[in-house]
């Protein structure tokens, strides 16, 4: 029985440590402090895209428990009581993430500047992900919209979700199963039709990611129709999540309500609201901007490898 083997040997956990070193002195040398936060929370995301792995049975706790998906929460809750620029490092858990290019765990790299405008924190990413492979490298910027209009002549903030499911060559089971939501459809046209056509050795940063998508991203203040929001890819893979923070209690509120209705659309359990993050908000969250980026898949590119496998010591298994 040969199974109990790493998936990768000690040179790969030599190039992944020596990443995260530099990583750690990137963020050193602009003086943005490392914080630890929780793994396991009473509450969880409520972006539909996004499954939580939920705790059910634990003596400590009279309600489900939930391992964290993203430590931002937490780390927007340091940022109002006064901390500096921060940065994590941390395993994070995604229910339904297995495969090739994806595992249920993965390492996360998020971190926050006060401040910073949309420009400033693209910047800030480009240098953190040249700074991890120890190398320069081309980065093209586009925004959603022109690159939806260059790749499939459609405008999506304003295309109707049949256009859409034309666009992404959906059959009728397709579109019945994706029905009305058009999230989704954009979603499906951006995987299949636009990132597709990215420069596959260069960068690309996508930016102004429609207001429906806005996530925890304030609106543009130029064009409300749009979030500064922003992802990174390298052809068509994304490494990178970023927005220019939303500040506004109330309005985050709004959206977490927005996610559990489309959640329950879609027949998915809803989740609770993180009163201690409203609390946060309300008290004064500073003008700041955030990214998380999957450190595994800055390995792949690293290490020039399209299976998750080559980059980790051990790929997730069941006793199935």
């Amino acid at each position: 029985m040969s199974d109990w083997q790493p998936a990768s040997g000690p040179g790969a956990a030599a190039r992944r440590a020596r990443m995260k070193q530099r990583i750690r002195a990137y963020f050193a040398a602009a003086h943005v402090l490392e914080v630890d936060t929780p793994v396991l929370s009473p509450y969880a995301v409520s972006d539909p895209q996004i499954e939580s792995l939920e705790v059910t049975r634990c003596q400590v706790s009279e309600r489900p428990l939930y391992l964290h998906t993203s430590p931002e929460f937490y780390m927007k809750r340091l940022l109002a009581a006064d901390y500096p620029d921060i940065y994590s490092m941390c395993r994070v858990f995604r229910d339904g993430e297995s495969g090739r290019h994806h595992q249920p765990e993965f390492t996360m790299l998020e971190w926050y500047r006060h401040g910073m405008a949309l420009a400033e924190i693209v910047a800030d990413t480009v240098g953190v992900i040249r700074a991890a492979l120890d190398r320069d490298i081309d980065v093209d910027s586009i925004d959603y919209r022109d690159a939806f209009i260059a790749a499939c002549g459609l405008d999506p903030l304003v295309a109707d979700n049949t256009s859409l499911a034309d666009a992404a060559e959906a059959d009728d089971a397709l579109r019945a199963a994706v029905g009305d939501e058009r999230d989704d459809w954009l979603d499906l046209v951006l995987a299949t039709r636009v990132t597709p056509q990215f420069a596959p050795d260069h960068l690309t940063v996508l930016r102004h990611y429609p207001a429906s998508q806005a996530a925890l991203a304030r609106l543009c203040p130029d064009d409300e129709a749009v979030a500064d929001r922003f992802e990174v890819f390298l052809g068509p893979v994304e490494l990178a999540n970023g927005y220019v923070e939303l500040t506004d209690s109330e309005e985050q509120l709004r959206r977490i309500e927005a996610d559990n209705a489309a959640r329950r659309r879609r027949e998915r359990p809803l989740r609770p609201v993180d009163e201690l993050l409203l609390a946060a908000l309300e008290s004064g969250l500073p003008d700041c901007a955030g990214v998380a980026l999957g450190l595994e898949r800055l390995l792949m590119l690293f290490n020039k490898t399209d299976d998750i496998g080559n980059v980790v010591t051990f790929t997730f298994q069941t006793d199935a």
